[in-house]
């Protein structure tokens, strides 16, 4: 007998109640292929009607924070819902009707599929009127670096317009309190989860980002929580490259001395300023593999109790292996 399938679809929400109704209007109740398709609210501490108009629209399930504490944990708190509300694939959406929710079965084929475990709706970043060319520079250049650290293939990595078969979300941790995003991505690709992005489209825009408050701050911010995601799941790496930088910076000055020193046979001075940096440089490279070295092995840790969190949280939803990994028996 084959299992039934059933979809949540989750928005997180911040006093969401100008755009909220008309991204529940376009909700499927049915797709194809699913058995099942319920609404999840994340109600991020809103101190409108959001709530009320999630409640009067029929929306299945409604979880709260007292307290608005961010994206980030918005959507791992709808994560934890959705699995624990028996879904069997997740779709992420915003609630300002950004994305098209036409392209949801679109979305979720590969994983019905079972041709990927995550998946990225790719929006059609140039052809968006309201983005800047600033933005849209940014937005493919942030993708283009999240392929490189992720080892995958997703043409718009910022996208929240996404899918996550329920192996994938249970292995989902987010550190970082800004966005998702980029890190659910890179983390996908530590864990050998397979990803896939589909082309979608999106929607008139109704109101401005609130992720995006202005260009300076979301350059700073991507680029503080990109290298916050390299140091955790990357830091040897990281640490390998900063450390190379002066090491190789020294040697060179060394050799440089050595040169003027014995071969030219300067012995008018001893150029201690570059005998003096030459010794920092090189002590500044070793320290940070050795700094490398100690948080490469901190990430062993890390990741090993990844592997136990992941267990507690299959006992915990009375999963066995073959419902997460979405065999059909």
């Amino acid at each position: 007998m084959s299992k039934k399938t059933k979809v949540i679809i989750q928005i997180p929400c911040f006093n969401e109640e100008e755009t909220l109704p008309i991204t529940l209007q376009e909700l499927p109740r049915e797709l194809p292929g699913v058995d099942k398709v319920e609404w999840l609210i994340i109600d991020d501490g809103s101190y409108d009607d959001t709530v009320k108009i999630a409640q009067d629209m029929g929306v299945d399930h409604i979880v709260r924070h007292t307290n608005n504490q961010g994206l980030a944990r918005a959507f791992m708190t709808g994560i934890e819902a959705s699995l624990k509300a028996g879904a069997d694939i997740i779709v992420n959406t915003d609630a300002d009707n950004q994305y098209n929710a036409a392209d949801i079965p679109a979305l979720i084929q590969p994983i019905l599929d079972q041709q990927a475990e995550m998946v990225i709706g790719a929006r059609p970043i140039k052809e968006i009127e309201h983005f800047s060319n600033i933005k849209k520079f940014l937005q493919q250049f942030g993708s283009k670096i999240v392929r490189i650290a992720s080892r995958t293939e997703v043409d718009d990595a910022p996208s929240g317009f996404r899918a996550f078969s329920r192996h994938a979300a249970i292995q989902l941790n987010v550190f970082t309190e800004y966005t998702y995003t980029l890190e659910t991505i890179i983390q996908a690709g530590q864990k050998n989860i397979s990803v896939r992005s589909v082309p979608i489209r999106t929607n008139k825009d109704l109101r401005a980002s609130r992720l995006v408050k202005s260009i300076p701050s979301y350059v700073r911010r991507s680029i503080l929580t990109i290298i916050r995601i390299f140091m955790t799941y990357r830091p040897f790496r990281l640490f390998a490259i900063l450390g190379t930088i002066p090491f190789t910076i020294g040697v060179g000055l060394g050799i440089r001395w050595i040169f003027l020193r014995y071969v030219l046979g300067d012995m008018s001075r001893l150029h201690e300023p570059s005998l003096i940096l030459t010794a920092i440089l090189i002590l500044l490279g070793a320290q940070l593999w050795i700094f490398g070295m100690v948080a490469d092995l901190q990430a062993v840790n890390r990741k090993l109790l990844e592997d136990i969190q992941v267990r507690l949280r299959r006992m915990e939803l009375g999963d066995s292996d073959d419902k997460i990994s979405g065999t059909n028996t």
